[in-house]
């Protein structure tokens, strides 16, 4: 295998890897997919939409758009007029149709390796229905936006489709960030009510999640918005009836016998309490394919966190069919993502997309080095884990320990391994691949549309000027170029014509990957250092690469 096919490596790499050593009539129904969805994308998507269940079509054309700001403001609708609920075809739709009653939706694995158990196809919509009624209940109503901050447990899967099942609008965020980047987003949002949960584990250290949140709604009260409701789950506390009577807590486990919940009754109430004293069955609402199914933020590493709005029908039919496509996915299969729901990776192929296709996933709460750095491996093993998908990261991270971490389990089920987050560099690839997939499973590199070399298949890719104008020339399709002398010249006379004389770069220097924080933020000052060649680093603690600034170094031009 030559280096630069592995440092490549794409999903059609991933396809050759199937052509030789899986079926290969899947592998020409795809092409002869792909090749359809070239000619005629909105043909394309028109035939995966038949797959769901619409209440009524569109009332105008499949797909409209306008690029061309001269002309109006700048739009994509897809099947507008047409009536769905994600809910209802991933749930509903899919336990009749698949006879799914007493199928595992989740198997849910916590942060202590005792600590683990399942709920059904049939079980995870009545608790969404009762969660529906809930919701309504405190006075969401359609378009309604709900705030949920919670670790990786089975209620965040439940919060989040019954927003969905109701109309509202939920906006997830990760149970890792502060009081005030939850205040922060609560606000913009204008969220009516918040779901969370007492507190949580991650290893060794204990959250306690409720006073984060009662800290953000007092930010959020000085900055004039009033959240009329705090929805908690108790997740590590012990349940009511069940104080200390002098036992002791135990690091990392449940329940923490002397966690103390902060309450204010104006506001909080239990999702326990709540939950039984309603109905399990909420009719779905049936909104606009155009209308909103959820908000997420942007990190808010470069500014202001952004938040982006998701509608319904798109994003319905592009998570089920990517999620279907890249994974090789079919129901009852086992699927293990690692990454967490606050972020879209989670939304998409943590909750839509396995749901869509009637897979039974894998929800875990913990971390892939407590109490052993063979945690992933273990859960592998016990649920005969079909696809793994997970972060270059986190493989990085996990390949520093010795090998017997991976190979003291049983990892023979694995068919599909999945990277996403970045590129792959070439030693992770290798390492997942030979260690992991024991040489015979294909690496699937997703790292989201606007960073993969090639588009999924009934995606276009187009480069558009700022009045909407598409941009033709080099540089589509395949993105990239071979960097020469002849680039070298054409980049600084770039510079030269369209700044001045005095910027014109010294040298250029071709980098395959940059020097960045765990959370993928580029450390800059690095970067200065390796221009100046100044060997005289300074604190190098939140790299997440090591090896990254010696290849720098080592390949940094020499002027002449």
């Amino acid at each position: 295998m030559e280096w630069n096919s592995i440092s490549s490596n794409t999903l059609f790499y991933a396809l050759e890897e199937f052509r030789n050593k899986a079926n290969v009539k899947c592998i020409e129904d795809y092409k002869v997919l792909y090749e359809k969805s070239i000619d005629s994308p909105e043909l394309f998507w028109q035939e995966v939409a038949r797959q769901f269940f619409w209440k009524s079509k569109p009332t105008g054309s499949f797909l409209t758009y306008n690029f061309d700001i001269t002309k109006g403001p700048i739009k994509i609708e897809w099947m507008k007029g047409a009536k769905t609920n994600v809910c209802f075809n991933l749930l509903d739709k899919n336990i009749e149709k698949m006879n799914l009653v007493n199928t595992v939706a989740y198997h849910w694995v916590g942060n202590d390796p005792q600590d683990c158990f399942s709920v059904t196809y049939s079980q995870l919509l009545k608790e969404v229905c009762k969660f529906g009624n809930v919701l309504k209940q405190k006075g969401v109503t359609k378009g309604d936006r709900v705030a949920i901050y919670m670790p990786m447990v089975t209620e965040l899967v439940v919060a989040i489709l019954a927003c969905s099942r109701i109309g509202a609008i939920h906006s997830v965020i990760f149970a890792g960030f502060s009081s005030q980047s939850l205040a922060e987003r609560i606000v913009d949002a204008q969220c009516s009510i918040v779901v969370t949960t007492d507190g949580a584990w991650r290893g060794t250290k204990l959250l306690n999640l409720k006073e984060i949140v009662d800290e953000a709604l007092r930010y959020c009260n000085e900055k004039g918005h009033t959240v009329k409701t705090n929805i908690v789950s108790k997740h590590v506390g012990p349940k009511q009836g069940h104080g200390q009577n002098g036992r002791v807590t135990v690091p990392g486990t449940r329940p923490v016998y002397d966690l103390k919940t902060p309450w204010n009754p104006h506001v909080d109430c239990w999702w326990d309490d709540v939950m039984t004293e309603v109905s399990d069955v909420c009719d779905p609402e049936w909104v606009d394919s155009e209308d909103p199914l959820f908000l997420l933020y942007t990190s808010g590493s470069t500014g202001k966190p952004k938040g982006v709005v998701h509608t319904t029908g798109g994003y319905m039919l592009y998570a089920a069919e990517t999620f279907k496509y890249v994974f090789d996915c079919h129901p009852g299969d086992v699927y293990f993502c690692t990454a967490d729901i606050g972020w879209i990776t989670g939304h998409t192929y943590g909750i839509y997309g396995p749901l869509s296709q009637a897979v039974t996933s894998i929800l875990f709460e913990g971390t892939p080095f407590y109490p052993h750095p063979g945690r992933y491996w273990e859960i592998v093993e016990k649920y005969c884990v079909n696809k793994f998908y997970t972060a270059p990261t986190a493989i990085r991270a996990l390949m520093k320990h010795d090998d017997i971490f991976v190979k003291q389990f049983d990892c023979s089920s694995l068919k599909v391994l999945g990277s996403v987050g970045e590129p792959i560099n070439p030693e992770a690839w290798l390492w997942y691949h030979t260690v992991v997939g024991e040489g015979r499973c294909p690496i699937v590199d997703t790292f989201w549309q606007t960073e993969t070399t090639f588009p999924f298949f009934g995606v276009l890719p187009a480069i558009l000027d700022e009045k909407g104008q598409e941009i033709k020339g080099p540089g589509e399709g395949y993105l990239g170029y071979n960097f020469n002398k002849n680039l070298i010249q054409d980049l600084k006379d770039s510079v030269r014509h369209k700044i001045g004389p005095f910027a014109t770069p010294e040298f250029f220097h071709l980098a395959q990957n940059l020097p960045k924080t765990r959370s993928g933020k580029i450390i800059r000052r690095l970067l200065r250092k390796v221009a100046r060649n100044d060997s005289d680093l300074g604190d190098l603690s939140t790299l997440a690469e090591d090896n990254v600034i010696e290849y720098l170094f080592n390949t940094r031009p020499q002027l002449t």
